[in-house]
């Protein structure tokens, strides 16, 4: 096989090309970010987090702009609801990420950090979840219909659900991995990893760092999210590259916004109701196709009533927590 004839090749729809462009991006997206924004370990300001996301998101919109341009109207549009929904979800994520570091005492300096490397994981993860998700629906069409109804479900559990906060000390990973691993007592730089003295033997052990463990929740969390906003993007589009090109640069950006959002996160009080109606709307407009005999949702409103819903609940939110301090959140 001669090179044109790879990049030629279809793979999940899509000819190679596409996909390896579309990895580029991120790859360079990943080496501009540590190698050389943050190649020395500091803390992140609200200002370069604001503008580090900033950079993510633009490049995210000229990427949709591209897919416009190379795919069609139809399919730009899919792809800029799938960013909006899955960036949406994705920061009801803010909250969990800071209650584990705050539980793991990990400053600012190395929250990054972790943040980048967890990056890794997800795009892994995501990539074998949606690889899963494509073949599922392409052979077997009646699963859009079960992603729709647990959409519905999940939206309403949402709706209701009160707003505790889960003690991560007492998950089950956590007790796990505090009594089947060496762990260290205290941090040690950014590093995950460090070789130090057995007690009982005095051998030289490899003991994983709080951070480590920072790290791993944080991906169990990122794959307990996806469970929700996997079968989302299934719901507007079904094309693989699609959902998996709008899942990532959603991702990318809220990890880059994290900095920000945590400081001011308290004052989004409202925005898990707002998620909440959004899942029931992505759920409900696929039985409300076949009730109408359309063939699809129009894109064009499944982005515009997208928009609307989240603009109603963050400036609801804004709104009702007007009067509350701007402080940073103890995490």
């Amino acid at each position: 096989m001669d090179l044109m004839t790879f990049f030629l090749a279809e793979w999940l729809g899509k000819p190679a090309w596409m996909w390896l462009a579309f990895m580029s991006v991120v790859v360079a997206l990943l080496v501009l970010d540590l190698g050389v924004l943050h190649k020395d370990q500091h803390e992140i300001g609200v200002r370069e987090s604001l503008l580090l996301s900033g950079m993510y998101i633009a490049v995210a919109l000229l990427f949709g702009g591209w897919v416009w341009w190379e795919l069609g109207s139809q399919s730009g549009i899919e792809y800029l609801t799938g960013f909006a929904i899955e960036k949406s979800l994705a920061m009801d994520n803010v909250f969990v990420i800071a209650m584990i570091f705050g539980y793991f005492a990990i400053p600012r300096a190395l929250q990054h950090r972790v943040l980048f490397w967890g990056i890794l994981g997800v795009i892994v993860l995501r990539a074998i979840m949606i690889g899963a998700g494509a073949a599922l629906v392409s052979q077997y069409g009646w699963v859009l219909y079960i992603f729709a109804a647990f959409l519905i479900f999940t939206g309403i559990k949402m709706f209701f659900a009160g707003d505790g906060h889960a003690d991560v000390g007492a998950n089950p990973l956590v007790k796990w991995m505090r009594g089947h691993l060496r762990i260290t007592d205290h941090l040690h730089g950014q590093k995950f990893f460090v070789r130090a003295p057995h007690p009982k033997t005095g051998r030289m052990t490899l003991w994983a760092t709080p951070l480590f463990l920072a790290l791993v929740m944080i991906e169990i969390a990122d794959v307990i999210f996806a469970v929700d906003s996997v079968p989302a993007i299934f719901a507007i589009t079904t094309d693989p590259y699609i959902v998996y090109t709008s899942n990532i640069f959603a991702i990318l950006g809220l990890r880059a916004l994290y900095f920000a959002l945590a400081a001011i996160i308290h004052r989004f009080a409202y925005l898990k109701q707002a998620l909440a109606v959004l899942l029931v709307f992505i759920g409900g407009k696929i039985f409300v196709a076949d009730l109408l005999g359309w063939e699809k949702f129009p894109a064009e409103w499944s982005l515009a009533i997208t928009a609307l819903i989240l603009a109603a609940g963050v400036i609801w939110s804004l709104w009702k927590t007007r009067d509350q301090s701007a402080k940073a959140p103890p995490f």
